[in-house]
């Protein structure tokens, strides 16, 4: 199926400007909250890669020619945690960190092989009932020590434990 909706690029598109220049994503760290804005649990959404392999993961996606940073990331949660999650994007926009994916190995903690990709991290408490769409095979919600745990930060590839602790960190949910 072709996609219409301006901004988009064609499969062949994307893979020739991977190829030749960084492309700009967002990242969300989906959390909830107490009534004193204490980080509660953290939600890593579970999914199954184009190896076969299962890997938890945070929301995460491209943005659009001509899309506002703020409508790319409130996109990207309605795809990956419903329509009703209620995100509560800040009204500063300013990210908790700029993670740098590149496709070597090794440069920054954060690796992507398809690509160079700059992402905007962002953490969002959510209040909303959270159901996985897209391509989620489900959302777990830990408790902040559980996801800074060895077993939850092995099963996050290509560098999303480290920007999971990072996210934490900036919080106050060091552990």
């Amino acid at each position: 199926m072709t996609e219409t909706t301006p901004g988009w690029l064609t499969t062949d598109e994307l893979e020739m400007t991977r190829a030749r220049m960084p492309i700009l994503y967002v990242e969300a760290v989906p959390v909830r909250v107490d009534d004193s804005g204490e980080v509660t649990s953290v939600g890593l959404l579970l999914r199954i890669g184009p190896d076969g392999t299962v890997s938890r993961t945070l929301v995460s996606g491209r943005v659009l020619h001509h899309e506002r940073v703020r409508d790319a990331l409130l996109r990207h949660l309605e795809k990956d945690l419903g329509p009703v999650a209620l995100p509560r994007v800040l009204a500063s926009l300013q990210p908790f960190t700029v993670a740098e994916y590149f496709p070597t190995h090794g440069v920054t903690p954060y690796h992507d092989p398809r690509q160079h990709a700059v992402s905007l991290a962002y953490v969002v408490p959510v209040t909303g009932d959270c159901r996985p769409r897209q391509d989620a095979l489900d959302l777990v919600w830990f408790d902040p020590r559980e996801a800074l745990s060895e077993a939850v930060q092995s099963e996050m590839p290509g560098g999303h434990g480290v920007l999971l602790k990072q996210a934490l960190a900036h919080v106050g949910c060091v552990i």
